[in-house]
């Protein structure tokens, strides 16, 4: 039996190879679609829901995972570990990270012999994922629960990701942007990049064409780590082939420790849009 279990959520983005590699348990968030219920990652793959979303985007919507899914999670990582570090998205965005703490509680009695720990992510995307990837990691080199914290929140802290709206024509469903708002960027077709900051999800800043928001955002990385060793992973939602480009533009040009491609989650993309295009990153000490 492992010493610890990763446990996080499916905004995390984390493919499923990933997944399966270091056997993360990941609680899905809801999707509703034309009044049904599916289950990210479980029911459907994220590019069937932006099929779902490109019919009908008024019908499309989300709702956070209850604590009843938190804790299957924690049941089915309590059989091969004998402690769980739950990771989940910002606290500030979501009530993904109070619902695994309510939990954790009602685990106390039922899984009396593991250790849970909740922690706070402060992130969504990849970034979040990419601190549930570094702590499982940790976990399989056999490493005890309070060194998989440490690591996990070491790179918390230097985590971000910078992701190009395709179009700013959804962004009302965050409730930040009024509806005519986004209607009328819509029109003037300004391109939007968003970035994390305090566990927050904020605006960076606006471009008129692809190519010039393409540049900018990778501008931000070039400011943040140079040459240095840096993790990335690339997101896209329903754009794999602009996601290709963007990967190799990355690979040719920075010193990737890692590099891989992702779908940026449906439960973020029904406000962002089809066309999304980012990445999460941060530098190797």
């Amino acid at each position: 039996m492992a010493n610890v279990a990763i446990v996080t959520d499916s905004i995390a983005c984390l493919t499923r190879e990933l997944i399966e590699q270091y056997q993360i348990g990941i609680v899905p968030i809801r999707l509703l679609v034309q009044g049904k219920v599916y289950r990210d990652l479980v029911d459907m793959t994220p590019s069937q829901a932006y099929q779902l979303f490109l019919q009908d985007p008024d019908s499309f919507n989300t709702s956070p995972a209850s604590p009843g899914y938190y804790l299957e999670a924690y049941r089915e990582a309590s059989k091969h570990a004998n402690s769980i570090l739950c990771i989940t998205l910002s606290s500030k965005i979501s009530t993904g990270y109070d619902m695994a703490r309510v939990a954790r509680e009602q685990a106390l009695t039922e899984l009396p012999q593991t250790s849970i720990a909740v922690l706070d992510s402060l992130n969504v995307t990849a970034a979040e994922g990419f601190i549930a990837l570094a702590a499982a990691r940790t976990a399989t080199a056999g490493k005890d629960l309070a060194e998989v914290i440490r690591v996990a929140e070491a790179v918390r802290d230097k985590v971000t990701f910078v992701i190009l709206l395709d179009t700013i024509r959804h962004v009302y469903r965050t409730g930040r942007v009024p509806k005519i708002a986004s209607q009328i960027g819509a029109l003037l077709n300004i391109k939007p990049m968003l970035t994390s900051a305090a566990g927050l999800v904020v605006f960076k800043g606006v471009a008129r064409n692809r190519e010039q928001s393409v540049n900018r955002i990778l501008q931000v990385m070039r400011d943040k780590v140079g040459q240095n060793p840096v993790h990335v992973a690339v997101m896209h939602a329903y754009a794999p082939d602009d996601a290709e480009k963007l990967k190799e533009k990355i690979a040719s040009e920075f010193n990737c420790v890692e590099l891989w491609v992702t779908e940026f989650s449906p439960v973020m993309g029904y406000a962002t849009g089809t066309g999304t295009l980012g990445f999460a990153f941060y530098p190797e000490d």
